[in-house]
């Protein structure tokens, strides 16, 4: 039985193997989680164990009749659509995931892209500018860039939009055989209606969600492909229900077939189905796996008939709901361009009262200004204030998110092109699967990870067992050098390795009935389908890697299972073939933990055969069992190793209690309501008075590199959890042998903690009649003990701690580990953390149970692993490797988010640097929205004279090359503390542009007031002034960017002085007499680039210009790398002493008090559904594949290049 811990506190602690919810919760179900203590002060007074919710009643409204097109178009079935216009509820089949079409292309795209703030701010300057009063700047100015933009846009939409309009038409024309007035015509998909009878073929596609009725295999089994569905190329399959089977296989009987179904109405649930046929008086049941879903082909089967239930977009609602995910950086860019625009206002608003009072005090009274127009001082000033709005619009930077998308859309191609995180055993690389992310993966705090699967191989190997009679008491048996030797038994997996020959011998004897039984019971209790390969090969499929790994062992041990029909399992017991008629298979899911089958032996007796987890196996033992205190013992042991195990059970049950009990199934098979909930309850009826006959243990081995990956990325300053279904001996085990728990670590268990909980809520509410509210006193510390600590708790304790309480104790832990829980309490945790803490989070998994903590987290990445494709499918990122998270995180993320946050920074500098020149050319020109460039130099700035230097520092720099990184963890704080682009970085790029500025305009405004040229004239008119500061800027951004750039290319040396030579001809070209010819209104500095570059006096300013203004910029970064250095050079320079002190330790294992173990099911429901209606399967097997190198010592030479 269940051991409880010493400092147990009574009732204030819940079950620890309580899992409250079920795993079935789709994406909407988790966004108010844990909302009965969402207040801080409103947490229970006293603590209750949980209750398992009852699961939501299923809508019922969705009816199909068979071979009845007029029925579903009845007024009943029909719903409006726009006032008084109403149309049938069911669809039909024509997809439609186009969004254009050569009508509505134009004005479409052009409303979702003027939805965006930027652009419809742009949209506006552009009508201030058709304005004659209030334009200051030609119409192009405007225009062009922004056509660039919305073009640039509307492409990359179109190329898109155009690719599915392909895949539609594809889809939509494709051809499919629909029983129509009693015989089968050809017809394309998009004229199938729901009601209809199909004919699919072998390696067809499945043309809508379609009711299995009949097929050309025994027992109407189908094989179908998911790999469009959820990226798995391994066959499954559906099964037609038994009266259709026998009834519906000819075309004439599929003609007459008028049964109507009543189910549940279109949804986004893929893992359920739940609905009923009402056929000649008879009411059968449905479940998903009567259902082949549209998109799956059809493998392995000639002919398979269906009905079709769902059709064209309904069919599509049986898709998951991706959560739209953004970046810190992209909320805080958005706000950045707020504050732009609220400056824009602020001084456009300024320099508008400036003119105002200019023309009331000199304007007015100056003739030769008269413009012929009797306007107040005041209404002048406000046409100035939208002057200035159109002449200031470059603040606003209108190509800055175009350049954003262009940056993560190359950060995820390197990405995807790095061969180190290529996993060669399986051919699988590292895929970014979005585009928007990149930087987010520089800032992640805390990483929640599964085990199975994700820190381990989940490959399972059986290793131990444990078999108790009178023979032996107890059996942990013993290892030998060499491996059992299986040729005896010529049906046995030559790859199953097993080291104890005395079992062996104890089962070939024949003379251990317990024994035999054992290895009988593993054989007979599963849902595993087997494929027979050349004759004598079998090939297992397995709804866990558990099953497969324990039906292995019994087929080597003798106990070979041959093959399963509707209602009989066959297998081979040593030399005897034997049949057992099954009578009911009661399947596995994660509130039940243990799966049981009812047999009739060949004698007559009925007998019922159990395995599951201890917990629950323990339960439901009858008083009589023996081998209670030694089975436990040995789990004990197991535990101590890391095995996952199971206790495996038997009841023998007369034939009046199974017929009895057998009623009950019955009824409970075919309910509309709560259908789970009732088959649960039925199968507790029988799940008692169990004998105990053993346990087995099975090895889940670490993946490579784990350990030294935690470790590395614990130096990081990343927190990691791991949310595991396992029992909390194993999960605790497997924290210590992947490093994630180490010695010096303080434990502490979820019912050691009750006693602070109780204080910390009655100091609460204490504080809440007594203090005032705005004078809330900061929570003080849980643990005060100091040094490291780690929490380990239950999901049984987790659904009564107080939200606020938990997040608080576990963010002080340098590790957390919550065992038993389900895949809803992972997403709750991921929440809890981001709503209370405001952190970056990162959820990584493997199988399906892990779906919805990776879609919870800021960042989800997905391993292509063992349980199949949903989790990858689900993710962000995705790789092959545990291991492959460091590299992505601190290499690929960490430059990604520097990368992001230089290219900002500069960004919004060189705006600046180039908008503010107007602002103090107004102080000479009356305020009067004048500008003090050439407007083809506003047009061409930010497209063409400084776009690409900026563009490749957000590409390829780099400060320290991807080994240092990985070498240094502690480098990648800084994007945790979010150091690198905040609002003091904006201020300072704002104070930076206002400096150069200030340079760029009043140098050569000085250098103009009195000056003679080389011809006798003086070159101070506004035309050569425009040009000298244009000159001085381009080159003064350039060769900033250049100081900014840490890592050199010959593309970054050639985007640099291609830019500047590109703005050099350019001005020639737009300066020269020949285009002026052609548009003299457009162009009007004829000559003006030439006649003033050509003066030595004007490079020289142009030369102490550009000088003056690197030279503070220049300084300052000498200054704060030798003399003030940051607190996070410190820190390097104090790892750098600890890494060259270091010296190779001793390994040292930590002593561990005996635990037990995991149980050994996997998360995802069985195939009993599937088998208690018989069917045989023939499926292909699964491929299978087959260190991180250690923190070194660090050279001199490395330590300098940091």
């Amino acid at each position: 039985m269940s051991v409880r811990r010493p400092d147990t506190h009574g009732s204030m602690v819940p079950n620890d193997e309580v899992m409250p919810y079920s795993d079935d919760e789709t994406d909407d179900e988790l966004d108010d989680d844990f909302d009965e203590t969402s207040d801080e002060g409103e947490e229970p007074e006293v603590p209750r164990p949980p209750h398992p919710p009852v699961e939501a009643r299923p809508k019922i409204g969705w009816k199909v009749k068979a071979n009845d097109r007029p029925y579903h178009q009845l007024p009943e079935f029909e719903k409006k659509v726009f006032l008084c216009i109403k149309k049938s509820r069911y669809s039909g089949n024509a997809i439609k995931t186009y969004k254009y079409n050569a009508i509505t292309f134009l004005p479409l795209n052009l409303y979702e892209q003027f939805k965006r703030a930027a652009n419809l701010y742009f949209l506006a300057l552009l009508i201030l500018q058709i304005i004659p009063d209030i334009t200051t700047l030609p119409w192009y100015t405007t225009l062009i860039p922004l056509v660039v933009v919305l073009g640039i846009t509307a492409i990359k939409d179109l190329v898109d939009d155009l690719a599915r309009h392909r895949m539609d038409k594809e889809i939509n024309n494709r051809r499919c055989d629909v029983l129509l007035n009693g015989s089968f015509q050809e017809t394309k998909w998009m004229d199938i209606q729901v009601g209809d009878v199909v004919r699919m073929k072998k390696n067809d596609f499945i043309p809508a969600d379609i009711l299995l009725l009949s097929s050309s295999n025994p027992n109407s089994l189908c094989y179908v492909e998911t790999a469009e569905l959820d990226g798995e190329t391994n066959l499954k399959f559906k099964m037609g229900l038994r009266v259709t089977d026998e009834r519906l296989q000819q075309e004439d009987q599929l003609a007459q077939f008028d049964a109507l179904i009543d189910c549940e109405e279109p949804n986004n649930r893929l893992d359920k189905f739940t609905g009923t046929m009402l056929w000649q008086r008879e009411r059968y049941p449905l479940d998903l796996d009567n259902m082949m879903l549209r998109g799956c082909k059809i493998r392995n089967t000639d002919v398979s008939h269906g009905l079709v239930i769902f059709a064209g977009g309904n069919a599509a609602k049986n898709g998951g709901k991706t959560r739209f995910k953004r970046t810190k950086i992209d909320e805080l860019m958005n706000y950045m361009v707020y504050t732009i625009f609220a400056l824009l206002i602020l001084v456009a608003a300024g320099l508008a009262i400036g003119h105002s009072f200019w023309y009331e005090e000199i304007g007015s009274k100056a003739w030769y200004l008269y413009d012929g127009k009797n306007q107040s001082s005041s209404y002048r000033g406000f046409l100035s204030f939208w002057g200035y709005i159109i002449v200031l619009n470059t603040m606003v930077p209108i190509s800055l998110y175009v350049s954003v998308e262009v940056i993560r859309l190359g950060q995820s191609k390197f990405i995807n092109w790095d061969l180190q995180m290529y996993f060669a055993e399986k051919d699988t690389p590292a895929k970014a699967r979005t585009t928007t992310l990149n930087e987010q993966l520089g800032q992640i705090e805390y990483i929640f990870s599964d085990k199975t699967g994700t820190l381990t191989q989940n490959v399972m190997q059986f290793k131990k067992c444990t078999i108790a009679d009178s023979f032996h008491v107890i059996t942990i048996f013993v290892v030998y050098p060499q491996p059992v030797d299986w040729t005896w038994n010529h049906l046995a997996d030559k790859k199953f390795q097993f080291m104890d020959h005395s079992l062996v011998a104890v089962v070939r004897s024949l003379k251990d009935k317990e024994a035999l039984e054992f290895f009988k019971l593993l054989s007979l209790c599963h849902t595993v389908m087997v494929e027979h390969k050349d004759g004598s090969d079998l090939i297992y499929q397995a709804a866990s890697p558990d099953e497969g790994a324990l039906v292995t062992a019994a087929r080597n041990f003798g106990y070979v299972f041959l093959s399963r029909t509707q209602d009989t399992i066959t297998i081979r017991e040593m030399d005897q073939e034997n049949t057992y008629h099954m009578l009911a298979l009661l399947d596995f899911n994660s509130d039940r933990k243990r799966m049981s089958i009812i047999l009739k032996f060949p004698d007559g007796r009925i007998r019922l055969y159990c395995k599951g987890a201890d917990t629950v196996i323990y339960e439901r033992l009858s008083p009589n069992s023996k081998y209670k205190e030694t089975t436990q013992t040995a789990l004990d042991e197991f535990a101590n190793e890391t095995l996952r195990t199971l206790c495996l059970c038997y009841k023998d049950i007369s034939q009046a209690e199974f017929d009895a009990w057998s009623r009950k199934h019955k009824e409970a098979q075919v309910t509309m309501v709560d259908r789970d909930a009732a088959l649960d309850h039925v199968y507790e009826e029988i799940e008692k008075d169990l004998m105990l006959i053993g346990a087995t243990a099975i090895e889940d081995k670490l993946q490579e590199g784990v350990p030294e990956t935690i470790a590395t990325l614990a130096k990081a300053g990343i927190k990691i959890w791991v949310l595991t279904g396992d029992k909390k001996e194993t999960a605790e085990n497997i924290g210590y042998a992947c490093s994630l728990l180490t010695d010096d670590m303080q434990i502490h268990y979820g019912e050691d903690v009750n006693e602070k909980l109780v204080v910390r809520q009655a100091n609460r509410r204490s504080e809440a009649f007594t203090s005032h509210p705005s004078k809330k006193k900061p929570a003080e510390p849980f643990f005060t003990d100091g040094g490291k600590n780690a929490l380990i708790i239950t999901g049984g304790w987790l659904s009564w701690c107080p939200q606020i309480d938990f997040v608080d104790m576990a963010c002080e832990c340098e590790a957390v580990i919550c065992c038993r829980v389900t895949p809803k309490q992972k997403a709750n945790v991921v929440s809890l953390v981001k709503k209370y803490k405001k952190a970056v989070t990162l959820s990584i998994g493997d199988g399906a149970n892990d779906v919805n903590m990776i879609k919870t987290a800021d960042i989800g990445v997905g391993i292509s692993g063992q349980e199949g494709m949903q989790a990858v499918m689900s993710s962000d990122y995705a790789f092959a490797q545990f291991r492959y998270l460091q590299r992505l995180l601190l290499v690929h993320g960490r430059w990604s988010y520097i990368r992001m946050c230089k290219f900002l920074r500069f960004f919004f500098f060189k705006n600046f640097s180039f908008t503010l020149i107007h602002f103090w050319y107004s102080f000479f020109s009356g305020y009067s929205s004048q500008i003090g460039y050439e407007d083809w130099f506003i047009t061409l700035y930010n497209l063409c004279y400084s776009s690409l230097p900026v563009l490749l520092v957000g590409l390829l720099d780099q400060d320290v090359n991807d080994k240092l990184s990985l070498k240094f963890p502690r480098l990648y704080l800084p994007g945790q503390e979010r150091r690198m682009f905040n609002y003091k970085n904006f201020f300072v790029s704002l104070f930076h542009g206002i400096f150069v500025s200030l340079i760029i305009f009043f140098i050569p405004y000085g250098a103009f007031l009195q000056t003679m040229g080389q011809d006798g004239e003086a070159p101070s008119d506004y035309q050569s002034f425009a040009v000298v500061t244009a000159s001085s800027l381009i080159f003064t951004v350039n060769l900033q960017i250049s100081l900014d750039t840490a890592y050199w290319t010959f593309v970054n040396c050639f985007a640099v002085l291609g830019s500047i030579a590109i703005y050099f001809g350019i001005v020639f070209d737009l300066h020269s007499a020949g285009i002026h010819f052609l548009f003299p209104s457009m162009f009007t500095f004829t000559g003006v680039a030439s006649n003033a570059l050509r003066q030595p006096y004007l490079w020289l300013t142009i030369i102490l210009t550009v000088g003056i203004s690197l030279l503070p910029v220049i300084c300052i970064q000498f200054l704060y790398k030798t003399i003030w250095p940051s607190d996070g050079d410190k820190k390097y320079e104090k790892e750098l002493e600890e890494e060259e002190r270091r010296t190779k330790t001793s390994a040292f294992q930590r002593g561990r008090r005996s635990r037990r173990s995991a149980y050994a099911f996997s998360h995802s429901r069985g195939y009993a559904d599937l088998l208690a209606s018989g069917r045989s399967i023939r499926r292909r097997p699964p491929t299978r594949g087959g260190a991180q190198d250690s923190i070194r010592e660090v050279s001199q030479r490395e330590a300098e290049n940091i």
